[in-house]
């Protein structure tokens, strides 16, 4: 197993930057996966990796043995090193480097799907994509300035969620939403119409705009049905990930 213990190693400072940088990433095109469960999922759903890191530390525990086993690029790092390449608190021992899984092409026939116009935040859109999973809609579709979904921060909160679904990042939710060729729902505060209320089966596309500002007008535009969830008056409005949760498990109800 090949071995880094100076940060001046070239290997290093290039991980190093795909750690710190959205912009070396998408690049690169590669992703770094921090973590036993996110790797263990990557395994299930994709295969192998195309290089592991693990520390000297992480190098002792039987989850991390299992994961290495079958890996054919394996590089140890000391402790200290790994430290800096983690993007977690308490590293588990191991990061896997992986090309990240981007579709260009759009499908031809969108499916139930959801649609996320300029969330920004990394804990809402993993969130959302783990609920989406869970929920079993696959195709996901992001505005251009919604956050990276490979970001390490989102793929920590998706919990693997994204090995099981259809990612279209910068897409034109507008021209999707206007050719889709179910029905387009759009939650929105202060809508009169209650999601509990409303038909969510067949083909639809469940749309969630930006934290703050919502959905905006010309995608508002294309809504067969605008819906609230109903909450106490004393309650302002619910997170983004909280709503998608709503509506995406409404709809599980009421299709079985």
């Amino acid at each position: 197993m090949k071995q880094i213990t100076s940060v001046d190693n070239p290997q290093y400072k290039t991980l190093l930057k795909l750690m710190q940088s959205s912009r070396e990433r998408r690049l690169a095109g590669y992703s770094l996966l921090d973590g036993v469960h996110l790797l263990q999922a990557y395994q299930t759903h994709v295969g192998m990796p195309e290089q592991v890191l693990v520390s000297r530390a992480g190098a002792e525990s039987s989850e991390v043995q299992a994961i290495i086993r079958g890996a054919s690029n394996t590089v140890m790092l000391s402790d200290s090193l790994f430290k800096q390449l983690s993007s977690v608190a308490t590293p588990t021992g191991i990061i896997a480097v992986v090309r990240t899984p981007r579709r260009d092409v759009l499908p031809v026939v969108p499916d139930t799907c959801v649609m996320l116009e300029d969330v920004q935040d990394p804990g809402n859109m993993g969130s959302i994509l783990r609920s989406c999973a869970a929920a079993g809609v696959k195709q996901i579709f992001l505005s251009k300035q919604s956050v990276n979904a490979w970001s390490p921060r989102v793929l920590r909160a998706g919990m693997g969620a994204h090995f099981g679904l259809e990612i279209y990042e910068r897409a034109n939710l507008t021209e999707l939403a206007r050719a889709f060729p179910g029905r387009v729902l759009v939650t929105q505060l202060g809508a009169t119409c209650s999601v509990f209320k409303s038909d969510l089966t067949g083909t639809v596309a469940l749309v969630f705009g930006n934290e703050g500002a919502g959905v905006s007008e010309s995608l508002l535009a294309c809504a067969h049905e605008v819906l609230a969830i109903p909450m106490s008056a004393s309650t302002e409005s619910l997170n983004v990930a909280a709503a998608a949760a709503v509506c995406l498990f409404e709809r599980v109800r009421q299709t079985r």
